[in-house]
């Protein structure tokens, strides 16, 4: 058997280990599910499931940076149309919109990061994001862009917060006993919140 032939034999593995790891923790919880029945589901001797991770936790982390959509969304979101901050945004909101779409079991995967966890691998997913920001970032930075002045990590945390936020409610949203002007509230309305805020601008000379 050559090098390449174990390598790829090792990653077959080891991604069987990730997706049978990713229903169970899906299924039934992170503390419920144990390595012996990661192991099982993955057609592998527990002892086989130790060659590729330290821990239940090594494979959590594993699938927070594995599952999170940000390499189908940054590069969208790099050419997405918009000569104003606020159509570029608006734009950008109908593609994360769409992208989640397709993967809306990601949500559950963070709740299991935000409530078991409060968040300890958040660093390791921000260090496998942020190269990835940064130049996208270059879209709120160019002259003569209409943002205040604020700092750019202040912005950045801001938008997240929005983004995470609207998914947040819209998990808690699904039951269709909640009033239906809640639950048809899309990341669009988010955003223009974001942008324009929920008083009404008055000028200072009206009276």
């Amino acid at each position: 058997m050559t090098a390449d032939e174990i390598q790829s034999k090792g990653e077959r593995t080891r991604q069987a280990v990730l997706d049978a790891a990713y229903e169970l923790f899906l299924s039934q919880g992170y503390s419920a599910t144990s390595m012996r029945q990661v192991a099982g589901r993955a057609g592998l001797a527990l002892g086989g499931i130790y060659n590729h991770f330290a821990s239940k936790d090594e494979i959590f982390q594993a699938l927070v940076i594995a599952k999170h959509p940000y390499m189908q969304i940054l590069p969208l979101l790099q050419s997405a149309p918009g000569d104003t901050i606020e159509a570029f945004l608006q734009n950008a909101a109908q593609i994360i919109h769409a992208e989640m779409g397709t993967r809306p079991e990601f949500m559950k995967l963070m709740l299991i990061e935000i409530v078991e966890f409060g968040g300890s691998h958040f660093p390791k997913l921000f260090e496998a994001v942020s190269p990835h920001i940064i130049p996208l970032l270059a879209r709120f930075a160019t002259p003569g862009r209409e943002l205040r002045d604020l700092p750019m990590p202040l912005i950045l945390r801001t938008l997240m917060g929005n983004i995470v936020a609207f998914y947040i409610t819209e998990f808690l949203m699904q039951n269709p006993n909640l009033p239906l002007d809640m639950r048809s509230v899309t990341l669009a309305d988010f955003m223009d919140i974001y942008l324009h805020g929920i008083l009404e601008f008055r000028s200072q000379n009206a009276e």
